[in-house]
């Protein structure tokens, strides 16, 4: 299974390469919330146009252009662009045709266009604007956690994906106590299927505990099986636990929080693996050589500053030595 991902920088690149498309006419450019605030409110940027969500549109307030915080009349407005990320069949967008439709027969003088930047085949005729075509099945980095096909069918890495690593870990009672009261970092809104983590089995019940806190829905949790820390550290074999549960399953994807471990996983399973370190998916060999070709430029920058720095302190030595 291909998974077509797209970051923040991919959407704002596609808005920029495709930035004449759109006309640059508009009175008003308006957001479908939530997805399309995002690309709405670039497109305003860049065009300098006032920018709006619908309802606030619809109650008359919108943000004025080139002037930061200040809320403007739509009484002047004639022409109108409605903009969303993306769409598939375009049932979303209709619903917000239906919305505008009391409203358009109240203000007559007002004309509709409607623009996505990401459209399937059968979505695009429904749209007047649209940046590029991609089909599902798909994820974007902006609702990642929010995925209603995908992440119930998902695996998930617990620390550094749902909280912070711990900055410490004692295998004792510095690390119980911050398990136990760890902060939220990506907090998944639909119920995901795995979670699958290398922290010891013991620590099973105050994970469990954290997780229905944090009101985290899920069906599996898997944790390590081993007594102590220095035990699994000696194991090291963390990429190919989860890499080999992973393939066990039909889960379609794994969101890993570590890039090393997240290129084992996916050279054991061959699955679309996304990578919390640096935002990337894993999808194939050719992203996954692209993954490995940037992480081993970034550690040889990393021994490169190292080596640097080694020999910086060595020469300083001489020249002190040679001072003194």
């Amino acid at each position: 299974m291909y998974i077509e991902y797209r970051s923040i920088a991919d959407l704002n690149e596609a808005i920029i390469r495709n930035l004449h498309i759109f006309p640059h006419d508009v009175d008003l450019i308006v957001g479908i919330p939530r997805s399309g605030m995002l690309p709405a409110n670039l497109l305003a940027l860049y065009l300098n146009k006032p920018f709006s969500d619908i309802d606030s549109f619809m109650e008359g307030r919108v943000y004025s252009s080139g002037r930061r915080g200040a809320f403007i009349s739509t009484k002047k407005t004639n022409k109108v662009l409605i903009v969303d990320d993306s769409i598939l069949a375009g049932n979303a967008l209709l619903k917000v045709r239906e919305k505008l439709l009391q409203y358009s027969s109240l203000h007559p003088q007002i004309s509709f266009q409607y623009g996505v930047i990401y459209a399937s085949q059968e979505g695009r005729a429904k749209v007047d604007f649209y940046c590029e075509i991609i089909e599902g099945p798909r994820l974007f980095q902006w609702n990642l956690f929010h995925q209603p096909l995908i992440l119930p069918q998902s695996i998930l890495d617990i620390d550094g994906v749902l909280c912070p690593n711990p900055p410490i870990d004692d295998d004792g009672e510095q690390y119980l106590e911050y398990i136990r009261k760890a902060p939220t970092l990506y907090t998944p809104t639909v119920k995901v299927d795995k979670l699958v983590s290398c922290r010891l089995e013991k620590y099973r019940e105050v994970t469990e505990e954290w997780l229905a806190k944090h009101h985290i829905q899920y069906n599996e949790l898997y944790l390590l099986d081993l007594p102590t820390k220095e035990e699994r550290i000696a194991w090291g074999k963390h990429g190919i636990y989860k890499g080999n549960i992973y393939k066990q399953s039909d889960n379609v994807l794994f969101i890993e929080s570590s890039l090393s471990e997240a290129r084992q996983i996916f050279q054991i399973t061959h699955r679309p693996v996304f990578c919390i370190e640096n935002f990337q998916m894993i999808n194939d060999e050719s992203s996954f050589n692209r993954m490995k070709s940037r992480y081993t430029s970034s550690l040889n920058r990393f021994k490169g500053k190292v080596v640097s720095n080694i020999i910086g302190k060595y020469v300083y030595s001489l020249l002190k030595r040679k001072v003194e």
